[in-house]
């Protein structure tokens, strides 16, 4: 069997890829495996299920909620809440386990389900590969353990999640949102109750666009990954800026008064600047992928801050976080990690956080993003290549010193084998297109020679 989980748990397409046994399965295996890890210490567990609202959430929320009450757990159901509300609520009811059905910013036809450990954090590899291996007894026919009378489950609807999570989001602000237009763009998603509720309740004028979700729209031509509905709200309404989420409202995107999109990284350089003169930046550093433009670093060091960078994904960042207690942390898509107040990326306290400082500090985003310069950043794929050479190949270590040495300290060059397909990415930054685009042609080149 292939590996099931990947970076941010398993998914596919719904009823074909992930099916309602699966599901079932997989939450049955979880308890399990959960339970001889000591997780639940004797006690009898409980679990927080939410999902976002795509219509195969409904059966597929069904199966996890009849797995787990079968395996002897507890569970609430909290109905349609963004990623990180389920997150927070496993950790604020002390249960043992969270679970949430979503594919974020995938399409609707896909699903997916995060397993969450107790006080809100995803699982670790070791706990993922040991859960599928148990599934897959299951589904074998190995038995199971099944307890009977008032050993199964019980389950109830948890209706105070939303009332619980907006209170928590707003009384973190460092300040109120009081005089700001902003148009909020959920996706059709999760956060289309919660997200407008806590940005009003902190003192915005709002307008939402994406905010009608009926299961089978959304991230449907709108969210993070389709800005241009944002964009043009932002102008008609005569906004202040624009914040986007994606279907599980884990990612936060934002767009300034003219228009203009803010990443992740700018995102993430504006709140690093924000928490250092709040004393809250823990060790002036903040952590990010290898993917961060060359500029987001460049603006940090000018301020006197440090950047780390990990692997693509935002586990690693919050590995890295964890590991060394720091607070900011996130990616170029709009995943930022603000460790103090959440464990997963939190799009809607992002864009409050965002807000917030444009709030106070009286200065429009675009000028608060202005704090960072984005490089020219020119991607390459090379197809049908021996991607595990990369890091052996003497010539294509030629080639990448030699661009080095040309593009010196105002250029960047990344080679990454692809996780999933036989292909090589070349990432070349600089501080002008046009020799960005020749130096990753080049490397490209040679990466089709040399490992071709």
């Amino acid at each position: 069997m292939g590996r099931l989980f990947g970076t941010d748990g398993v998914r596919g397409v719904a009823n074909a890829d992930l099916t309602a046994e699966m599901a079932l399965g997989l939450s049955v295996a979880a308890a399990h495996v959960l339970a001889e890890a000591g997780t639940f210490e004797g006690h009898r567990p409980t679990a927080v299920v939410g999902r976002d609202p795509r219509a195969s959430g409904e059966f597929l929320e069904a199966a996890v909620v009849a797995g787990l009450a079968s395996a002897g757990v507890d569970v609430l159901r909290v109905g349609v809440l963004p990623t990180p509300a389920v997150a927070f609520l496993t950790a604020e009811l002390g249960a043992d386990l969270g679970v949430v059905l979503s594919a974020s910013h995938n399409a609707m036809p896909d699903n997916g389900i995060k397993f969450l450990s107790r006080g809100g954090h995803k699982l670790d590899d070791e706990l993922e590969e040991r859960i599928e291996s148990v599934y897959e007894e299951h589904r074998t026919g190995a038995p199971w353990d099944r307890p009977t009378g008032a050993g199964v489950g019980r389950v109830r609807d948890y209706e105070e999640g939303v009332e619980r999570y907006v209170t928590h989001l707003v009384g973190v602000l460092p300040n109120r949102l009081d005089g700001l237009k902003i148009v909020l763009d959920e996706a059709h998603g999760a956060a289309a109750e919660v997200s407008p509720e806590a940005f009003s309740r902190a003192g915005a004028e709002v307008v939402t666009i994406g905010a009608e979700p009926n299961g089978l729209n959304i991230n449907d031509g709108c969210g993070s990954t389709h800005l241009d509905l944002l964009k043009a709200a932002v102008v008609e309404h005569g906004a202040h800026l624009g914040i986007a989420h994606d279907g599980d409202a884990d990612r936060c995107l934002a767009v300034d008064h003219t228009g203009a999109e803010i990443d992740g990284d700018q995102i993430m350089a504006v709140l690093a600047l924000a928490m250092r003169d709040r004393g809250v930046l823990r060790e002036r550093t903040v952590v990010a992928t290898v993917m961060s433009n060359l500029g987001f670093k460049l603006a940090l060091e000018r301020e006197g801050l440090k950047l780390i960078q990990t692997a693509v994904g935002d586990r690693y960042v919050l590995e890295e976080m964890k590991e060394h207690g720091y607070s900011l942390g996130g990616e170029q898509s709009g995943h930022v990690i603000i460790l103090d107040h959440a464990t997963t990326g939190d799009g809607t306290l992002t864009g409050l956080l965002l807000a917030a400082r444009v709030a106070q500090s009286g200065r429009s985003l675009r000028d608060l993003a202005s704090v960072m310069e984005r490089l020219p950043q020119v991607l390459i794929n090379v197809p049908d290549v021996d991607r595990a050479r990369v890091r052996t190949s003497a010539e294509l270590a030629t080639a990448v010193a030699d661009a080095e040495r040309e593009l010196g300290e105002t250029g960047r060059v990344l080679l990454r084998p692809s996780g999933t397909e036989p292909l090589v990415r070349v990432m070349v930054e600089a501080a002008d297109i046009d020799q960005a685009r020749s130096v990753a042609g080049r490397l490209a080149d040679v990466v089709k020679s040399a490992l071709g």
